[in-house]
This record gives C-alpha cells, sequence and structure tokens, in this order.
C-alpha cells in the first residue's frame, strides 16, 4: 500500500500544489501513467474547472489526470486506475458522492492491492476510518460518516495551534479532545499545513520541516517531527 497523505493544497503566496510537487513526483516515480482524480470535495466551482487546475500541475510532473465523473461506470474506473488522486474542498461533500457513487470499497480495495493513493485535505480525510476529524461544516447529509480506512487513525488536516487572535471559541485542541472524549481509543494526527504523511506497507513517516501533534485519549499530546518513526500509528 502507498499513500501520500497532505494536510493542505497550497501554501501562502505560491501556486496551486507547488510545495508538495517534489513529493508527488517521488512518489508516483518517473514512469508516465495517468491518475484517476476525485474532484467531488469541490462545492462553488465545476468539476472540469477542478480537474484543469491539477492537471495543468500533473502536467508539468509528468503525469497525466482525467477526472471520475467523465466516466459513465465511476466504480470500474477505480479498478482500472493506475494511481488515485482526492481533492480537497468540503468533506462532507465528498463523502456524500462517494457513498452515492459506491466508491468507497472499490477504493480501499485497489488501494490495498497497491495502487498509490494521493489525497490533500479532505482527501487525506478519507483515508482514514471516518470523516470526523474533518473541519469542514456539514453542508450536506453524507449518508454515513464512515470512509475508507486505509490507515487506522483519524487526521485532523490544516491543524492550527490556537485560535486567531481575539477569537474566544475552542481551539482545535479542544475539538479533539471533544473527539477522544467518545472516541478514546483512536489515535488523531493533528497534521500542520506544508507537511504530509507518506505511507509505504507498514511504514510511515512525515514529510516537512513542522511536526505533527499526535493525540490520544488519556495520553499528554506529542509532538512527531520528520526524524521520528510514525509507523506505531498504523
Amino acid at each position: 500500500m502507498k499513500l501520500l497523505l497532505i494536510s493542505n493544497s497550497t501554501m501562502p503566496g505560491e501556486a496551486y500544489l507547488d510545495y508538495p510537487k517534489h513529493e508527488i513526483k517521488k512518489f508516483l516515480g518517473d514512469k508516465p501513467l495517468t491518475a484517476l482524480f476525485i474532484p467531488y470535495a469541490a462545492v462553488t466551482f465545476s468539476f472540469d474547472t477542478y480537474e484543469q487546475k491539477v492537471a495543468e500541475r500533473f502536467d508539468e510532473l509528468g503525469f497525466a489526470v482525467k477526472s471520475i465523473h467523465h466516466f459513465s461506470d465511476p466504480v470500474q474506473a477505480v479498478y482500472d486506475a493506475e494511481a488515485i488522486v482526492v481533492g480537497g474542498g468540503n468533506t462532507w461533500q465528498l463523502v456524500r458522492m462517494l457513498h452515492d457513487n459506491q466508491l468507497m470499497k472499490p477504493i480501499r480495495e485497489k488501494v490495498m492491492n497497491g495502487t498509490p493513493y494521493i489525497g490533500w485535505s479532505a482527501g487525506s480525510n478519507i483515508a482514514c476510518p471516518t470523516l470526523r476529524t474533518t473541519n469542514d461544516m456539514p453542508i450536506i447529509d453524507p449518508k454515513g460518516f464512515d470512509t475508507t480506512g486505509l490507515v487506522p487513525f483519524q487526521i485532523n488536516p490544516h491543524y492550527l495551534d490556537a485560535n486567531p487572535e481575539g477569537h474566544g471559541g475552542e481551539t482545535r485542541e479542544q475539538r479533539i479532545e471533544e473527539f477522544l472524549e467518545v472516541n478514546p481509543e483512536v489515535f488523531v494526527v493533528g497534521l500542520r499545513e506544508g507537511t504530509m504523511l507518506h505511507v509505504e506497507d507498514r511504514t510511515m513517516k512525515l514529510i516537512g520541516n513542522r511536526a505533527a501533534r499526535i493525540f490520544k485519549k488519556g495520553n499528554v499530546p506529542v509532538e512527531l517531527s520528520s526524524d521520528d518513526d510514525l509507523s506505531f500509528l498504523l
């Protein structure tokens, strides 16, 4: 199994998918391929527009992209995919459309059998057992919270350590603590922007110059960096 789970697509002041592009290239290798893109998390712009944005970056890296919305049989498109790429946006919308198109199980089967998987933000959320540590508003009934379960822990992408100045609401850490109170057996990875998790079979490492914050009920949160082995989470 090969996963590249990215916190966010774009850093401030950079072009779209600029900071992770070299890791995407290393992850997919030198052989040309066509990645199946899943744009379902897009809400305020079209799937065609999303496909074009991703295709421009992947073309620079030597890869083609074709969005799943062009296929009459999306399940077969997943089974035929050389690589699967799931973009960010609204996780609830993404999960709803994956359930509507009966794609959770095919994605899991395909990736567990070795097809590379890349996701960012919402696309990283759905690699987890559920969507319940997303940051997004529940704009639609997802018809079930369960996702692909490619990894056994939860990810909170775009993880922030504190609220903006003048904001009196809960911190992200407090929200994660609420999740852990109800789900004490689950690890949560606070994945800060500019970082990603690389999974290959039973090993996992963090890529990026910022640490990840690891949460578990009853444990003091720990900070782990790219120098640490995160495989214990698998």
